[in-house]
């Protein structure tokens, strides 16, 4: 019954049968047989089909948010007795922080805890904070801004520099007037909400957006127009330094956060990969 519940709040979070799928590692033919199951057991129409996507019927969504804190707080229990007795980690990271320094610093920390499992999990910043909620994870280590997840216990790591980098890589200056054109990252991502005013304010204006910073970063080494993506984006890429725009300089970065549930963060393993992690990323 458990593992048909938490079907059903994978569902409500993925909106599709083949995301919830891919959350899970199950098939979508066992999504649709869990479902199934609820609903014959609850007598009750508990998904609704609304163009490609999957919605919760009334009776769904009172089911999903009587069930969700019992959920987790069973999850709770067992990330609690995890790390305080395998000393176990169960992260979650944003994927460009995944994708190009983070493991490399992560790895560093872990030379500093050598008896702690490290567990790494890399979604979007929103699925991150969501699944944080639900107690799936234990710690986020993601970006954007706190202004929206004022339920979580948010500290910032630090600010990672923005940059430009030119179309085709050819040097460039950054215009003193008008607009700057550029390919970056879509609206839904945690990375854009905080920036995104700072980005105006120096007459930046997204004319593309991708749902990925290294997409962006290939489209402009190809060529397609100017790509604005992170430091640590471009460096992994190793695009020529000389040629990019370092935004920092003009006050545009993205935060990175450490992220977790308030009662998380009184773990002794958590503060002490806080502390460690902390350190690192202020050298």
């Amino acid at each position: 019954m458990i593992e048909n519940l938490e079907t059903l709040l994978a569902l409500s979070r993925a909106g599709t049968m083949m995301e919830a799928s891919t959350d899970l590692r199950i098939s979508q033919s066992a999504v649709s047989k869990r479902i199934a199951a609820l609903e014959k057991y609850y007598d009750r129409k508990l998904v609704q089909k609304k163009g490609r996507r999957v919605e919760l019927t009334r009776h769904g969504r009172k089911l999903v948010d009587r069930v969700s804190p019992i959920l987790s707080e069973l999850r709770d229990m067992f990330i609690d007795d995890a790390a305080s007795g395998s000393g176990e980690l169960v992260i979650g990271v944003s994927d460009a922080i995944l994708s190009s320094w983070g493991p490399e610093v992560f790895f560093n920390c872990k030379l500093e805890m050598p008896d702690v499992n490290f567990v790494f999990h890399t979604h979007r910043t929103p699925v991150v904070l969501d699944r944080i909620r639900s107690g799936e994870f234990m710690i986020g280590v993601c970006t954007g801004s706190d202004d929206l997840d004022t339920d979580l216990q948010s500290e910032v790591l630090t600010q990672e520099p923005m940059v430009i980098i030119p179309s085709g890589c050819t040097h460039m200056t950054f215009p003193k007037k008008g607009e700057l054109g550029v390919i970056t990252i879509e609206d839904y991502s945690g990375a854009w909400r905080s920036f995104k005013d700072e980005a105006q304010r120096l007459r930046i204006h997204r004319e593309v957006s991708l749902e990925s910073f290294f997409s962006v970063a290939q489209m402009a080494i190809a060529g397609f127009g100017h790509g604005m993506v992170p430091i640590g984006v471009a460096r992994t890429l190793k695009v020529p330094e000389a040629c990019l725009i370092n935004l920092g300089d003009k006050g545009l970065t993205r935060p990175v956060r450490f992220v977790a549930r308030k009662s998380t963060y009184a773990l002794p393993v958590v503060a002490n990969f806080y502390q460690s992690l902390a350190a690192k990323l202020k050298k």
